[in-house]
């Protein structure tokens, strides 16, 4: 399955550097999709399906922490994971994110092997991109 990624950050480079990191991890992407801002964010939301979004923390305009928490107001785009990805490293900050609803955090820079290890996880795929299947307490892979 090829996902639809959503990458905000105020930082044109670092949002290349980041999407060149993604492709690197093996998972496959159908269309990456940038937002300068959380603004830049929602509007991209409003007229894309995303399957996972990546927010960087300090940014002009909403920052991350304000567009998780608008995304987890919305019935529809609340379920859409979230991977906060930033250079802030404080447990502090990092359970402040994790408390309001991100399903992860990714310090930058991050090497292809973290990002492939963190959105298997968040996505629910084994690391070879395979989806899981959980049935009791075991996972089939398909």
């Amino acid at each position: 399955m090829a996902y639809r990624v959503l990458v905000v950050d105020d930082s044109l480079s670092m949002r290349s550097v980041i999407k060149k990191t993604i492709r690197a991890t093996g998972i496959e992407v159908d269309e990456f999709y940038e937002a300068a801002n959380g603004i830049e964010a929602i509007d991209v939301l409003k007229t894309h399906w995303i399957d996972i979004i990546l927010i960087d923390y300090n940014m002009p305009g909403m920052d991350g922490m304000e567009l998780l928490l608008e995304i987890k107001k919305d019935e529809l785009l609340k379920t859409v994971p979230i991977v906060v990805t930033s250079v802030e490293g404080s447990q502090k900050r990092i359970g402040e994110f994790l408390e309001n609803g991100a399903d992860g955090y990714i310090k930058k820079p991050f090497t292809p092997e973290e990002a492939r290890e963190k959105l298997s996880k968040v996505l629910g795929v084994n690391p070879n991109g395979e989806k899981k299947t959980v049935t009791g307490d075991e996972i089939l892979d398909f």
